[in-house]
């Protein structure tokens, strides 16, 4: 059994507020739900940018890779105007 660590950083340049940024990103967390994984918004202070750390556990590394390229496909259908950047560890 792996964990997978899954950090994804998001640019918003149109985003003008933190109000603005966390409705994105809980609008982002719900719709992941039903990956089964572990949500945390590990965002700072700057509204423009956006970071989530995603973690789950698999059965081994070819497993975890296959429920990331979900996730990262999932991401891009359906948040096609946000640019993300994504950095996984797999423990």
């Amino acid at each position: 059994m792996v964990i997978v660590n899954l950090i994804t950083d998001f640019e918003l340049p149109f985003v003008f507020s933190l109000k603005e940024r966390r409705k994105i990103i809980n609008s982002i967390k719900d719709k992941l739900k039903k990956f089964n994984v572990s949500i945390l918004d590990i965002s700072g202070e700057y509204p423009k940018e956006a970071s989530i750390a995603i973690v789950f556990a698999a059965h081994n590394e070819k497993h975890a890779g296959e429920i990331q390229r979900r996730i990262e496909e999932f991401l891009y259908k359906n948040f096609p105007e946000i640019d993300f950047f994504f950095d996984s560890e797999i423990i």
